[in-house]
């Protein structure tokens, strides 16, 4: 299995030419028909929730329910973040027959627990940095077909432990897409969703980008919490400081070189590519130019990053070789295959390459077992099960 791909990646892998990316909230310029994707800016194992835009969620709609139940925000975030796919940047997957501007406008200007103008991939304004978000289309006369492709693409990248548990749910879709292109629905537990056709909201709607301001407030100095859900995965309520970065010595050293890259060769690149379009003249219809800063915009975002996580990197040091933990090096029997996972932190996790983050399903189910033990991931949809063959320090 590849690593995850990226936007470009996936829509070039369908023999179409992808345009943009423009940022959430600008104005696509398209107005064929044809397919876009929402990516995410980096790779995470965890969806980035942001707990205050769920909890205005559940008071806009009175009637949301979770499995047949009014959720508290904190299970409502849980839920969410139990269908994330692990490292995939795409997050939606939406297609028009008309027109693309009109159909990612009235996308972005669709509140979250509305149905019109149209509330497709709503999900998305449940993440924090909404406004970050990057927008990718291309332009095809086939919209239903390349859409379908692109939802089977996203599963096709998927690791096999998750996409096993996720097939109890329905199609394997990107994170924020409900159904497939020909109807067959996710099963979420949530239902009413939306408000009822002339149902007054509970709260009035918040304005635009109002998600990313209100994170920025609700952090404290002095209060951390989190919440864990029914399938073993930690939401991030409210961080107080930077977390550690867990790494081991091997990941500590492809950080520090992915990041000599970026600063030494990447980024003149990039500068020289921008001073060449600024170069070409008029800047607001100079594509070149806006491509450019957008890749510079990212780059230096990535550097960033890296320079937080190698600042605040703690190198793991196995201390009981026989006990599954962070730095292991596990061999499972899954059905009647061998399969050799690494356990690492989430900054280093490569599912196509077997190394699985602790935090992920299959690594958490892991952690503290010892040869010979047999794991059961439980779902509602169905059981994984694992027979741990070796524990070793990785």
């Amino acid at each position: 299995m590849s690593s995850p791909r990226s936007a470009v990646a996936l829509i070039r892998s369908l023999d179409l030419l992808p345009d943009g990316p423009i940022v959430w909230d600008q104005a696509l310029p398209s107005r064929s028909p044809g397919i876009f994707l929402v990516e995410v800016a980096a790779r995470t194992d965890e969806a980035p929730i942001d707990i205050v835009a769920v909890r205005d969620w559940l008071e806009r709609v009175p009637g949301l329910m979770l499995d047949g139940e009014r959720p508290t925000a904190s299970a409502l975030a849980a839920r969410l973040n139990s269908f994330w796919i692990p490292q995939q940047t795409v997050v939606y997957v939406g297609r028009t027959t008309k027109s693309l501007a009109a159909r990612v406008s009235s996308l972005i200007h669709t509140p979250l627990g509305d149905r019109k103008p149209h509330p497709g991939g709503h999900w998305l304004w449940t993440l924090r940095d909404v406004a970050k978000l990057r927008i990718w289309w291309a332009e095809t006369t086939a919209p239903e077909e390349y859409e379908d492709g692109l939802s089977n693409a996203v599963a096709e990248d998927c690791d096999p432990a998750v996409a096993a548990i996720l097939a109890g749910f329905g199609p394997l879709l990107p994170w924020a897409n409900m159904s497939s292109a020909t109807g067959d629905a996710k099963r979420t537990g949530i239902t009413g969703a939306q408000l009822g056709e002339g149902e007054a909201p509970g709260v009035a709607p918040k304005p635009k980008h109002a998600v990313a301001k209100t994170a920025t407030r609700r952090a404290s100095p002095t209060r951390a919490a989190s919440t864990r859900s029914a399938k073993g995965r930690n939401v991030l309520v409210s961080p107080s400081r930077i977390a550690p970065t867990m790494v081991t010595s091997a990941g500590l050293k492809a950080l520090v070189a992915e990041l000599l890259e970026l600063t030494t060769v990447k980024r003149p690149e990039v500068i020289l590519r921008v001073k060449s379009a600024r170069e070409l003249g008029d800047l607001r219809e100079n594509a070149d130019y806006e491509a450019a800063r957008n890749e510079q915009s990212f780059l230096e975002g990535r550097i960033k990053d890296l320079e937080t996580m190698i600042k605040n990197a703690v190198v793991i040091q196995t201390v009981d070789a026989t006990s599954i933990s962070l730095g292991s090096r596990v061999i499972v029997d899954a059905e009647g295959e061998r399969v050799t996972l690494f356990i690492v932190g989430s900054a280093e996790a490569d599912p196509a390459k077997g190394r699985i983050s602790d935090v992920s399903p299959v690594g958490k189910a892991l952690l503290g077992h010892r040869a010979g033990d047999a794991v059961v991931i439980r779902t509602p949809g169905n059981d994984i099960h694992y027979q741990v063959v070796e524990v070793a320090a990785n």
